[in-house]
């Protein structure tokens, strides 16, 4: 069922529900607001974003992380920078916290070196599927960040893969500070807890800004 509790930050122009293991794009307007929900929690939403009029200019993980205040997680507040540190998009409201910019995402090749399990949907296919709709291809794709996903680092050094902290309805709302063209995995992995073993859809709502 789509979200209707939360605080609305404006008026509506989107409301759509991306069903489990799909992809999305769009372009989101300068000034309006993304939100991203997370419908029945512990859902994975793996995302990328361009700068609308330069797809070179898309986002930068190292350098968000390096500029940003929050270490190594992104949240409230966090601005999402290009690789030319132009700011993206900002993290305006965050019910969930903790979103991971490190892990990356799913592909064939993962699964099939890890999981031994190739032929699974996987993130890196769908941004393939979106991107060929903007004249993109595999070497267009950024590294990602990954909405309601909990990858602390252990003592060690080491990555844990664990379950989202995310609650059914969490969501994350994202101010355009220039035209982005965002594109959304929802993750379809099943061979760690990342989705809990279930994936399932979210809901996506943009809206024009009070």
């Amino acid at each position: 069922m789509p979200q209707t509790d939360a605080h609305v930050p404006g008026r509506t122009v989107l409301d759509e529900v991306i069903p489990a293991r799909a992809g999305w794009s769009r372009v989101i307007e300068k000034d309006q607001i993304l939100r991203v929900i997370d419908l029945e929690g512990r859902q994975a939403v793996d995302f990328i974003c361009y700068n609308a009029n330069d797809y070179e200019d898309r986002y930068g993980a190292p350098d968000t992380l390096k500029i940003s205040p929050g270490g190594i997680f992104i949240g409230l507040g966090t601005v999402l920078y290009s690789v030319n540190c132009n700011p993206l998009f900002t993290v305006v409201a965050d019910t969930c916290g903790k979103h991971d910019t490190m892990g990356g995402c799913c592909s064939d090749a993962i699964n099939r070196t890890r999981y031994n399990a190739p032929g699974h949907p996987n993130c890196r296919q769908n941004f393939l599927d979106q991107l060929a709709e903007y004249g993109m291809d595999s070497r267009d794709i950024p590294d990602n960040l990954n909405f309601f996903v909990y990858m602390p680092v252990a003592e060690s050094g080491a990555f844990l893969l664990e379950p989202g902290l995310s609650k059914p309805g969490d969501y994350v709302d994202l101010r355009a500070e220039m035209n982005v063209l965002t594109v959304i995995s929802n993750c379809p992995q099943i061979n760690n807890p990342i989705n809990d073993f279930n994936p399932t859809p979210i809901q996506v709502t943009v809206f024009e800004a009070n």
